[in-house]
């Protein structure tokens, strides 16, 4: 009788197998191994690998603990801005860094973090943020890699590696400076709408932040703790108001809009392109439309699409965003809502026709924008006293 291969040592006790999470970014974005994405050069890379093992899984077999981190980084990065990201925020977070073999990989996954800061995940969110000066981009992409730069360095401290810690360090600072940028040059233009888009981002990106240092037991006498925790809550010495300023507004405003969409996990064909990601709401107008226009969804896919929002707006009192989804993607229906109708439950006609979500689609984009940009101008931030 032959004799029982062994494991690999990366795959022991380190979380889900590397097939499977490669199946999982393959439900959520099938698009990745259609060809539509640009996957060449550095930045993009980890695009490549996960494509490069799902056309080699028997290559799965010979990885370590560093390439199983890089695997499972690439996955998340891929997937963070889809509908159903994937479920290794703990793995890449804490649980890879504590491993039983980490002395021998550390460093490898530590650079890696580092140089994951600059990955080019233009094609795979929707939800984004300029600053034109210098094309510096925020996503929600940055809060994941800022949960994972802070683990690694915990990790790093833990494991006595000083320099590269200190290094992990001044890029953590470098990100939240670029965040702060961002705020600062969007109100500075009077940007009302790009405003309020962007606070989600870092309110997310912060927060994803915090968590992680509470997850590591991060010592609250530290210098650099005191330094980074609680950016969007607590004014810091260190920090322009904007912060929690922004931090403020993003609870006033959009908290209710930018949750996990369990709604619009349903309709399976929002999956099929890049294309059809979800943007940070509640400004979904352009979204809606790309729906509404496209021919890769069919009219009876458009339909289940619109059952979506409106479950979506009755699961989550006051997400106006998915009523902007819905307008405009009817309106870009020949025959709106009465083209869908053959594809919807009856009494679902019936109700969303009686509802203040049909009353709030009337709303034009000049209206809802002209509303919210009219409410941050009188919104005074508690904390700042800061108007915008």
């Amino acid at each position: 009788m032959s004799k029982k291969k062994k494991t690999t040592m990366a795959l022991q006790g380190v979380g889900i197998a590397p097939n499977i999470l490669l199946q999982h970014v393959e439900n959520t974005a099938p698009f990745l191994f259609q060809g539509e994405l640009d996957t060449t050069g550095d930045k993009r890379a980890f695009l490549e690998k996960l494509r490069f093992y799902k056309k080699n899984l028997k290559q799965l077999n010979n990885i370590n603990l560093a390439e199983y981190f890089h695997i499972c980084i690439s996955a998340h990065w891929a997937t963070a801005g889809t509908f159903v990201p994937t479920d290794v925020d703990n793995q890449i977070r804490e649980s890879l860094w504590k491993h039983g073999h980490i002395s021998k990989h550390i460093d490898k996954m530590a650079r890696l973090t580092i140089e994951s800061w600059t990955w080019d995940y233009s094609q795979v969110t929707s939800r984004k943020a300029y600053n034109n000066d210098n094309n510096t981009v925020m996503s929600t992409h940055e809060g994941t890699w800022l949960s994972v730069a802070i683990g690694a360095y915990c990790a790093l401290v833990k494991n006595r590696k000083t320099e590269l810690a200190q290094e992990m360090a001044d890029v953590i600072l470098e990100e939240i400076k670029k965040e702060e940028l961002i705020m600062q040059k969007l109100r500075e233009e009077r940007d009302h709408i790009n405003f309020l888009r962007a606070a989600p981002l870092m309110a997310h990106n912060f927060g994803d932040l915090d968590r992680v240092m509470v997850q590591w037991n991060m010592n609250p006498e530290d210098a650099f703790y005191k330094r980074i925790f609680k950016l969007g809550h607590q004014l810091n010495e260190n920090y322009d108001p904007i912060l929690v300023y922004t931090g403020k507004v993003n609870k006033e405003f959009s908290s209710k809009e930018n949750h996990r969409h369990m709604a619009m996990r349903q309709p399976k064909c929002l999956r099929k392109s890049s294309k059809f990601l979800i943007p940070v709401g509640p400004f979904m107008d352009d979204w809606g439309r790309i729906l509404g226009e496209s021919d890769l969804l069919s009219m009876e896919e458009k339909a289940e699409i619109v059952t979506a929002f409106y479950d979506g707006y009755k699961r989550q009192d006051e997400a106006f965003g998915y009523i902007r989804g819905y307008k405009n993607l009817v309106d870009s229906i020949d025959g709106g809502l009465a083209a869908l109708e053959m594809y919807l439950p009856f009494d679902l006609v019936a109700e969303m026709k009686k509802s203040e979500f049909s009353e709030l689609a009337k709303l034009s984009r000049e209206e809802f924008e002209a509303d919210y940009k009219k409410r941050l101008e009188e919104f005074i931030c508690p904390v700042t006293n800061l108007k915008f």
